[in-house]
């Protein structure tokens, strides 16, 4: 049975709302949700927020509905950058379970995709993407592991915004054929969230297969949280290195047959 899970629930000041919102989700059968806290790179100082304990949100959990355990809630970071400077070293985000960023410009999302060390990049929703998402570097955050999000809050509060999340969903899925996508809600309150099953069919108005619409909100966010657990520890890459032999211990220079034959009739 698939687990499901929405990563980007906006995290508001009331408290009250966001429990509704978290109580919600559980209802609709998610397992995991993430409260995403976002940071506007454009701000002359850029405060990390400190995300709450998520152990202070409930005394007791809401039950997943289907399950006979409690919901799972994460905390997420999301960085909006328009700037290369916007962006700073991951240990700065140490205090959240996923880093996302939201790269404004085209320079931005190739070296999101190639360097920054996140686990999501966000795509547009309510505006038209500036720039086409190409190959190259969608290919590269994709052998890395990092995972691209379509939200769609946008699309079911507003006509026009609906229009262009589909247009940059589309772009992005002529290039990635699907691969390594997840939809989540982006919502502000419990009314704006949806079913996973809703979600999954809105998958395909994105572009995606039916396989890839189900996995964009249950496989492969699971794979966004073990990428976001293996950023922490450092552990997810290991560096090998041919240890150089001794002069001793290096092999003879095996001598060409011709020279052989030359030195055994001399």
């Amino acid at each position: 049975m698939s687990v499901f899970m929405d990563l980007n629930i906006i995290a508001v000041a009331d408290k009250a709302k966001l429990q509704s919102t978290i109580e919600t989700a559980a209802h609709l059968g998610y397992s995991t949700v993430a409260i995403n806290y976002v940071v506007e790179g454009q701000q002359k100082k850029q405060q990390i927020p400190k995300p709450q304990p998520v152990a202070e949100l409930f005394e007791k959990f809401p039950i997943v509905q289907g399950k006979s355990r409690p919901i799972k809630v994460l905390n997420r970071l999301t960085v909006v950058a328009t700037d290369a400077s916007h962006f700073r070293l991951a240990n700065v985000y140490k205090d959240f379970d996923i880093l996302a960023v939201f790269p404004k410009t085209e320079k931005l999302f190739h070296a999101a995709c190639m360097t920054y060390d996140v686990d999501i990049i966000c795509i547009a929703a309510t505006e038209k993407q500036a720039f086409h998402c190409k190959r190259s570097p969608v290919n590269g955050a994709i052998e890395r592991g990092v995972y691209f999000e379509i939200s769609y809050r946008a699309a079911i509060r507003d006509s026009t915004m609906k229009k262009y999340t589909i247009a940059n969903a589309i772009n992005l899925m002529s290039t990635c054929k699907g691969k390594n996508v997840i939809v989540a809600s982006g919502a502000e309150a419990p009314l704006e969230l949806r079913g996973p099953y809703d979600i999954a069919n809105l998958g395909l108005v994105f572009g995606l297969s039916e396989g890839n619409a189900k996995a964009a909100v249950s496989s492969n966010c699971r794979s966004v949280v073990l990428h976001g657990e293996t950023r922490a520890t450092a552990l997810g890459i290991i560096h090998t290195m041919k240890r150089p032999q001794p002069p001793s211990e290096q092999p003879e220079e095996e001598t060409p047959v011709a020279k052989k034959a030359k030195t055994q009739t001399d």
